[in-house]
């Protein structure tokens, strides 16, 4: 076998060589075929996983259950005591400009610190920073009563703040996979994290009604405000910001995940610089970047704008359809997680390159999305859009074992800051898209709604396009920063890795 058969990461005067797999789980050498994609879920990294989907599922609960909680807030509603429903005026009279203002505050915060907060969760640990996010989130939420009934300006005041403070939260969740995650469990591990936004988001829209008819509005604030604040008590007792720092963590666990990232070409030094130049001139950050933007540009226009379509168009109303308007919410919950799997099934049993299944899957989300988007706008059947709704945003849920856990790949020792960067782009579509909306759809004409799936549908198509061509699954060469160097060591990866730096060229 000649010196330009393969890629890999290797020390310089290191004794091992690895492959793109990193042979991790069963030796170098191993036949492919025995390789087994199960992995004991006892492992404190799955534990990890698990304290981090409830993180996420309280953060997306605290950020969506304002607006639930609105509708009792400014509408006549009935609550249950003593025994009797009584009918309950609203203690607003908020405009629905007003309340729009208020809605969208979050975001202004939220796109604020995406990027400080790659940064800070370099400098302090990504479980620390996670953590604070949660917990700050937590404690101004329960704050939200108060606020409203002082004035309206400091609950969009406040508003603004949680934004801020939970804008932290994914970029310090990448900070902790680069530590915990080994190279190949990094498609569940950050998948199984990331599904509780949808988790939360579903437990919110079931619990925030009952809690509102059971004990009021101010309720919804306080008890899960009060999940969060219990969260962080227990993530701070349990977590730790890496590996090496637990100690209650399994010599062979330990040496395991240690040795995967080392074989990965992943530093385990402390970071002293970033190299900020590379990172915005790397076409493979870049690829990223689309790929998040086009995700949350489409995905807000299935979950946000298509339910507006269905009730000014097709007279129905999904807000109303109880289950049905759950059911994108849990099905994408399912998906994202089955899809790490299956992700990293397909590159421990090394079917697929990194690269490839990075592609593949976010594809497959992207294409299904696009797809469903001009499907609805073409029929007047609302259950044909319920059902092409459901099955593009569950299908949509691979995209996460693409572009959401590619920052790990390229750049383990900077996760963090890409994913700041990345979600700051992606950010955006949840200001500008209603915008846009608002302003295309003037008549609730279905001429005017079919602009606005196309135009999702082009965002994704051209998202996609980019991406896979693009896309990496190797560590670049800016990310190493522990003297790494790139040696040949399979054909096929080799192959793969110069067509890449070719079109970087070019």
């Amino acid at each position: 076998m000649s010196e330009k058969d393969n890629i890999a990461l290797r020390a310089p005067h290191d004794k091992y060589t690895t492959s793109p797999y990193d042979h991790q789980l069963f030796g170098e050498g191993e036949d492919s075929k025995k390789k087994s994609c199960y992995n004991n879920p006892c492992g404190k990294r799955y534990l990890v996983a698990f304290l981090a989907l409830l993180g996420f599922a309280n953060v997306y609960a605290l950020r969506v259950n304002l607006s639930v909680a609105l509708v009792a807030m400014v509408t006549n509603h009935t609550i249950f005591r003593h025994g009797h429903w009584i009918e309950i005026e609203p203690e607003f009279s908020w405009s629905p400009q007003l309340q729009g203002i208020i809605l969208s505050a979050f975001f202004y915060g939220y796109i604020i610190t995406q990027l400080p907060g790659g940064v800070l969760a370099i400098k302090f640990g990504g479980r620390n920073l996670f953590g604070f996010g949660v917990f700050c989130t937590s404690v101004l939420t329960i704050l939200i009563p108060l606020a409203a009934r002082w004035n309206v300006g400091i609950l969009i005041a406040l508003r603004i703040l949680i934004g801020i403070c939970e804008g932290v939260v994914y970029p310090a969740n990448h900070a902790v996979w680069s530590k915990w995650a080994p190279p190949l469990e990094r498609s569940k591990l950050t998948t199984i994290s990331a599904s509780g936004s949808y988790f939360g988001t579903l437990i919110a829209m079931a619990l925030s009604g009952v809690l509102a008819q059971v004990s009021g509005w101010p309720a919804i604030f306080y008890v899960f405000g009060s999940f969060g604040i219990v969260w962080t008590f227990i993530w701070f007792l349990i977590v730790r910001n890496s590996p090496s720092e637990d100690h209650r963590i399994s010599q062979r666990e330990l040496e395991f995940i240690q040795r995967s990232l080392k074989e990965n070409g992943a530093s385990t030094k402390p970071v002293t610089s970033i190299p900020w130049k590379s990172i915005f001139t790397s076409l493979p950050v870049w690829a990223i970047v689309v790929a998040h933007f086009s995700e949350n540009w489409g995905f807000y226009t299935l979950l946000t704008e298509l339910p507006t379509y269905l009730k000014n168009r097709l007279d129905f109303d999904l807000g109303k359809a109880g289950f049905l308007a759950a059911l994108p919410y849990l099905v994408m919950t399912i998906v994202v997680q089955g899809g790490g799997q299956i992700a990293d099934c397909l590159r421990i049993k090394e079917v697929l390159s990194t690269t490839a299944v990075r592609k593949l899957f976010n594809s497959i989300g992207f294409l299904a999305q696009a797809v469903c988007l001009v499907i609805a706008g073409y029929t007047t059947d609302w259950m044909v859009v319920v059902v092409c709704l459901t099955l593009s945003v569950g299908l949509g849920g691979l995209a996460f074992s693409g572009y959401f856990v590619n920052h790990l790949d390229i750049a383990p020792q900077y996760a963090s800051v890409l994913m700041g960067i990345s979600n700051t782009v992606a950010t955006l579509p949840g200001i500008l898209s209603p915008l846009l909306t608002g302003a295309i759809v003037q008549h609730q004409t279905a001429g005017e709604w079919r602009i606005v799936f196309y135009l999702g549908g082009a965002i994704y198509a051209a998202g996609c396009i980019f991406y896979v061509i693009f896309a990496s699954g190797h560590v670049q060469f800016w990310a190493t920063g522990n003297g790494y160097e790139e040696v040949l060591v399979n054909s096929d990866d080799a192959e793969e890795k110069e067509e890449e730096e070719e079109e970087i060229n070019r």
